[in-house]
């Protein structure tokens, strides 16, 4: 579990927003270090959103720079089920353009970042992508929470005190780490055929 920066309990604005970023990753890349590939992989619904090689998707649409992409809907709010492959995508290339556009060289975009489709891969990218733009938040002083256009990843962030962009992010983190660990808690639920049934 991800150790919690002492200065996050300080009453200030930027201890505050840091320290739901800590608590939140702290929870779900606990959850990530016992992902298997058969989670990552299980579709909880028909035609659910998945993470899969250029060339197999099912959707109109796709983000990702390498050989795998994460598939979207035509509809970019259409209510499609999503496999965990497709959340920690998602994330990934989340926190990655916000990276980018504040800490980063402002070049590229969210469909730009190399995705993965194996499951110790997809978790490397996440954390590297997370700890990146954790290290860059804490690095910012308490003012810099107030400072409008600190990141130009999208109109809203250049009008936005930046504090308001940490904490989007962190509900992006708390809203889909929250159903990673569902969907993770349901299929550990699941009965099992037992071994002697297997093949029956």
């Amino acid at each position: 579990m991800s150790e919690i920066p002492p200065e996050t309990f300080l009453p200030t604005a930027r201890a505050m927003v840091i320290a739901q970023l800590e608590y939140a990753w702290a929870e779900v890349s606990a959850r990530l270090a016992t992902l298997s590939q058969e989670e990552l992989d299980r579709e909880p619904a028909p035609g659910a959103l998945r993470v899969v090689r250029r060339g197999q998707e099912r959707q109109p649409r796709t983000v990702g720079a390498g050989d795998w992409v994460a598939e979207w809907p035509q509809g970019y709010d259409e209510p499609l089920p999503r496999t965990i492959g497709w959340l920690v995508a998602h994330l990934t290339e989340v926190f990655g353009e916000r990276r980018e556009w504040t800490f980063g060289e402002h070049r590229r975009r969210r469909e730009e970042f190399v995705l993965h489709g194996e499951v110790r891969a997809a978790v490397a990218g996440l954390t590297h992508e997370v700890d990146a733009w954790r290290a860059g938040v804490r690095a910012l002083g308490d003012e810099d929470v107030f400072t409008v256009g600190r990141s130009t990843a999208t109109p809203i962030d250049a009008q936005a005190p930046f504090g308001h962009l940490v904490l989007h992010l962190n509900r992006e983190l708390i809203h889909h780490g929250s159903e990673i660990c569902v969907l993770t808690d349901l299929y550990r639920a699941a009965p099992r055929p037992a071994d002697g049934m297997l093949g029956a």
